[in-house]
């Protein structure tokens, strides 16, 4: 048995079943809607957008008729709301329908099935009135209600299907940041070719600032390569013959000649795509408490309006219009008026709460899910820290002071556009240091840049460049290991072939960071870091911030497989992270959280975002999250509450003290309770507004 992605009904994988095939992957349907929905997603919703259109312009007036008297002829005004309701009931309520066949063919109750009863009940028991005038006592209609509560649920789906759209666009997103042209080398001759057309074992040629068209390896050539949309790491990673790069990441300052060994769907960009979508339409759709509820509820409702025309009609021998009426009653009653807007009302007026605090949350899925969390998975770079290295420490060896340090360290290093180099040169600029250009400058692939400043010999590089010039660093050993040991990248000032000076740069930890970490912990949740840094950089930052669990040299297909790890111990896992690298991370969590400063495609990936960048605003989303299921769940209560006071007295158990006479005041009582409930409702979730956590 295989799962619509879609609907999340069970299919057969047989032969003449309904399936499509996306990256490799066999997707099964129930129907032709849902087939139609995940291939053609933009027509789906235009059709969506159509019925909730027709649903508004005629359920207007057809509330109109009811509540404004309109037409005072009661036969006529009947029969206008009688024609309207027609599209209403049997187009834009069609999905209901659809919904119940599949859940009595399931042999489930749900909410499909509690609506599509009740309004069928009120649009057919109003049709008699309209057509059959005196079959029934009394001649109050209900075609308003059933108008305004398949309109208002199918309002609430295109909301929700406009927020689930955005998977795809985050797919298309990681598509086209592979480039569109390879330069190709074939028979000696270079060619620009599209990029579909690359065979594995071509010779390609990558000149400074293009991204690189496929995953393969570096034949010719140094290179620093900006692989940070794949890997998080912040710095650029030194490449030379014989190691791997991956397509769509960034050569920086050297030419490079690769062969080609992943094309295609293989590569590890479109691998990275293929992850996010199957996580996000793989997942089952989350089965609302009201669902559950009625899983319960609507057998019993059933059950007791037969049982009530039952006894009335065999037993009481009241005849068979009051005994109808009964089991009509019944099922009108318990039509989920408040039930319908008990969830809508809460998510309405959290997620607002939220978006006031700079947090979107995109449904209602996130927030009921977001609040079982009991592990955060964090991303380092970008999240927990700001993503770009900064100058840290300075350490003088010899009589030169710190300015000019940095005034020789930021004069070599301002024509580079290594982010390493533009920390230095940030450095001088901040202290309004002018930087004379060098003389004789060399830049050294892989070891650092050399030149000559106030007729003195530069050098500032890595230890391998100190040890090429005869340099002695070994003396200085453990105060490296210590910057090391700290996160920190060190790089060595030598003046005349003499050591001057050590320079720690790390990419800093976000001001909010420790904050978040410890309310997160303060909340009884367990705090993961998830990084494809390596480990002594992410255990540095892990020991600051207070973070026991770290996992460092993940790739992005790790990453993913990581968070599924974690779910597999039982675990609720929400992932916060702010690059494409961590895309297939947040789609496969229980919740994933977007920094708003992220990339677009995590953003789209996530189901909360956080706008200011500020990661206090994770714990504040997830305390938001616990308070908006619980209006939820107090909502539900009441809702069922009223529909459950009434549907005994429906189902006739006045009548022996008052008479049959007490179906004759049922619309009353009907359209009190649901006033009331939906009042109660309400009034309970605008509460949420003085939600305001501290942390």
């Amino acid at each position: 048995m295989a799962k619509d992605p879609i609907c999340g009904m069970l299919v057969e994988e047989g032969e003449h079943s309904l399936k499509t095939t996306r990256y490799g992957a066999t997707y099964y349907f129930c129907s032709e809607t849902c087939l139609f929905q995940f291939q053609a997603p933009e027509k789906a919703l235009a059709r969506l957008k159509r019925l909730v259109a027709l649903g508004a312009v005629l359920t207007v007036p057809i509330a109109a008729l009811t509540y404004l008297a309109i037409i005072s002829n009661r036969a006529t005004n009947n029969l206008a709301m009688f024609v309207l309701s027609i599209p209403v009931q049997f187009v834009v309520g069609f999905r209901f329908y659809r919904g119940s066949y599949d859940a009595l063919r399931s042999r489930i109750g749900n909410m499909d099935l509690l609506i599509g009863l009740g309004t069928t009940a009120a649009w057919l028991y109003s049709t008699v009135v309209t057509f059959v005038p005196g079959f029934f006592p009394g001649s109050e209609t209900y075609f308003e209600t059933s108008a305004i509560i398949i309109t208002l649920i199918q309002t609430g789906s295109l909301l929700e299907y406009i927020t689930k759209g955005k998977a795809s666009e985050a797919v298309h997103r990681l598509l086209s940041l592979q480039p569109v042209v390879a330069h190709v080398i074939r028979d000696g001759v270079e060619t620009s070719t599209p990029v579909e057309k690359v065979d594995v074992d071509d010779l390609l040629v990558v000149r400074p600032g293009e991204r690189i068209p496929v995953d393969g390896i570096v034949v010719e050539g140094s290179s620093s390569v900006d692989e940070s949309m794949i890997t998080g790491e912040s710095l650029p990673n030194d490449k030379r013959t014989d190691d791997e790069v991956i397509g769509a990441t960034i050569n920086k300052n050297g030419l490079l000649k690769i062969r080609a060994m992943k094309v295609g769907q293989d590569t590890v960009l479109s691998q990275i795509a293929k992850l996010v979508e199957e996580a996000q339409v793989g997942k089952a759709p989350l089965q609302r408490l009201a669902d559950r509820v009625s899983a319960y509820f609507v057998p019993s409702v059933i059950l007791i309006a037969t049982a009530s025309f039952l006894f009335w009609y065999f037993i009481a021998k009241i005849g068979l219009a009051f005994s109808l009426l009964a089991f009509v009653s019944v099922v009108i009653i318990a039509c989920p008026c408040a039930l319908g807007i008990a969830t809508p009302a809460a998510l309405l007026v959290g997620t607002g709460k939220g978006a006031e605090n700079g947090i979107l949350i995109k449904g209602g899925d996130q927030l009921e899910e977001a609040h079982k969390a009991n592990t955060v998975v964090f991303d380092k770079t970008g999240t927990l820290t700001k993503g770009q290295p900064a100058l840290t420490d300075i350490v003088p060896i010899g009589n030169l002071s710190e300015t000019q340090i940095i005034s020789y360290a930021g004069s070599l290093e301002k024509g580079s556009e290594h982010p390493l180099a533009q920390a230095v040169v940030n450095a001088a600029r901040t202290m309004n240091l002018d930087l004379p250009h060098p003389s004789d400058f060399e830049a050294l692939p892989g070891l650092g840049v050399k030149g000559a400043l106030e007729g003195r010999e530069v050098l500032l590089g890595n230890a391998d460049l100190m040890d090429k010039f005869s340099i002695q660093v070994i003396g200085y050993a453990e105060k490296v290991r210590t910057l090391q040991d700290q996160g920190k990248t060190v790089t060595f000032l030598a003046v005349d072939r003499e050591l001057v000076a050590l320079i720690g740069l790390a990419d800093t930890i976000k001001e909010s960071s420790a904050r978040a970490v410890y309310a997160l912990k303060s909340m009884g949740l367990e705090v993961v870091m998830l990084t494809g840094d390596n480990e002594r950089t992410a255990k540095a930052i892990a020991k600051t911030l207070g973070i026991d669990t770290v996992f460092s040299n993940v790739r992005p297909d790790q990453k993913e497989n990581h968070v599924r790890k974690i779910q597999a111990e039982g675990k609720k896992v929400v992932m916060v992270g702010d690059g494409i690298n961590d895309a297939p991370a947040l789609a496969a969590a229980d919740v994933g959280i977007a920094i708003g400063s992220g990339t677009d495609v995590a953003k789209e990936t996530g189901g909360i975002i956080l706008i200011k960048d500020d990661l206090t605003d994770v714990p504040k989303a997830l305390l938001l999250s616990r308070a908006t299921v619980s209006k939820i769940k107090q909502n539900l209560l009441w809702a069922f509450v009223y529909n459950v006071a009434l549907v005994p007295v429906a189902a006739g158990i006045l009548v022996p003290f008052l008479g049959p006479g007490i179906y004759e005041v049922l619309p009353l009582l009907a359209g009190g309770a649901m006033a009331i409930s939906s009042v109660t409702v309400v009034s309970n979730s605008l509460l949420l507004r003085k939600f305001n956590p501290k942390i």
